[in-house]
Parts: structure tokens; sequence; C-alpha cells
């Protein structure tokens, strides 16, 4: 049978799991794989395996169990191998990367920050801010302008919200960035401009967090800081 992989940790690590169960739509145990000064946590695999509630939230609390006793490699949700001499070789194969990622990582946990600005909000300051936009939209209010306009608009907008947009995430990861050890972006969805993992130290994580507080309360309402977190150090791995 298969074998799900949902971390790595030292071998010293107390690897207290009692309580939890595995993924699946019939959990199997959890048990260790140990290579030398490493140590795997893993269950049986399910058949089939698909990202259900249930299993997510499942290898999340593994992570979440293994943090608060110590330092974890989490892993993605959804990593298998074809058995425990497999997981075992691969321990020892990465030993060193293992190890010095487990020093690096270790009394840290992750912030993720989102954030994302109202389109009116945004449309408004760039017509109050850029006296060409504003000058276009007058005309064009004005019903005597030229069919181009509204398209020159259009596009002078586009690249004044994606100035203000990267202005205002360089200015939100300059003013958390002497609070973190390491920062990670990634690309934004929806209608968020900034996405970005943050790893946080325990020493920092009061005045990270008081750092982002002010933030919020210095924007106020027009932006829209969503603060997931602590987690297990998934992007820093």
């Amino acid at each position: 049978m298969s074998v799900y992989v949902y971390s790595i940790t030292a071998a010293a690590h107390p690897r207290n799991l009692g309580g939890l169960v595995g993924v699946g739509p019939a959990p199997a145990a959890l048990r260790t794989v140990e290579a030398g000064p490493l140590c795997a946590v893993v269950s049986d695999s399910p058949k089939e395996l698909r990202p259900k509630r249930r299993d997510l939230l499942a290898h999340q609390g593994v992570q979440e169990r293994l943090m608060t006793d110590g330092t974890v490699l989490p892993l993605r949700f959804g990593l298998t191998a074809p058995d425990d001499e497999t997981v075992r070789a691969a321990l020892e194969q990465h030993r060193d990367e293992y190890v010095q990622r487990l020093t690096a990582l270790e009394g840290c946990v992750e912030y993720h920050l989102k954030a994302a600005v109202a389109e009116d909000v945004i449309l408004r300051q760039v017509l109050l801010e850029s006296s060409e936009a504003s000058a276009l939209n007058n005309e064009i209010k004005a019903g005597t302008s030229s069919p181009e306009l509204p398209l020159a608009l259009g596009e002078l907008v586009a690249r004044e919200v994606q100035a203000r947009h990267q202005a205002l995430a360089a200015s939100i990861a300059e003013a958390l960035s002497p609070h973190t050890r390491q920062q990670r972006t990634s690309e934004p969805a929806g209608d968020d401009f900034l996405s970005v993992s943050f790893l946080v130290d325990h020493g920092h994580q009061e005045s990270f967090l008081t750092a982002e507080k002010g933030i919020t309360n210095e924007f106020g309402a027009d932006v829209n800081l969503r603060l997931s977190g602590p987690l297990p150090p998934y992007s820093f791995v």
C-alpha cells in the first residue's frame, strides 16, 4: 500500500500525535519513518485522495500539532510514496538539505497577508490625483469628445491603478520586513493586489502583529488587509 507523507521533523521532535487521524474516507493511524537525524510522519494512503475539506483539515491538523512542540517541514497536501522504504531513502538522500531547512526554520511561523482596494476607491483616487485622467474624464462627460477618448482614459486608468497597487504593495512589505526573517510573494488572485508570506520568529511575532495593525489603522477602510497565521511555514520549506 502506498504511503501518504505529511511532514518532516527532527528525530528528536516529540511528535505528540495522539488523537489525530490521517487522510482518507477510512483514516489510517499516523506513524513515523526515521532515518538518522530525520523523521517523516506518514500514514497508509487511501486508494483515491481528493482535496475534500475533511482531508485538508486532517493534513493541516498534523502540521499544527507538530508545530506546537518544535520545528516542522510541512509538506503540501497530496504527497505520496510507494512505501516506507522509499520515504526513508528520500530522507537519507536529502539529509543535509532537510537538516539545513529545519535549522533555518527553528522557532519560526508563517503569516500570510492579502490586500485589496475597492475599485471605486482607487478609481476616485486616480481621477482626483491624475490631472490627465481628470481632463479626459471631463471631456468625455461634456459629450463633445472623440470616440477614442474613452479607450484612452481606460488605458490610462489601468496604468495608474497598477502603479498604485505596486506602490501600496511595496510600502506594506517595507513596513513589515524589519520584523521578519524572509518573505515570499505569490500571484494575487481576484481583486487582491498583494499576496505575501512572511517568516516570523517567535521573538518578533508581537512586533510584527503590532506593525500590521498599524498599517491597517493607517489605511482604514480603503484597503482590505487579511492576515492569516500563525501557520506552519509551507512557503519556506
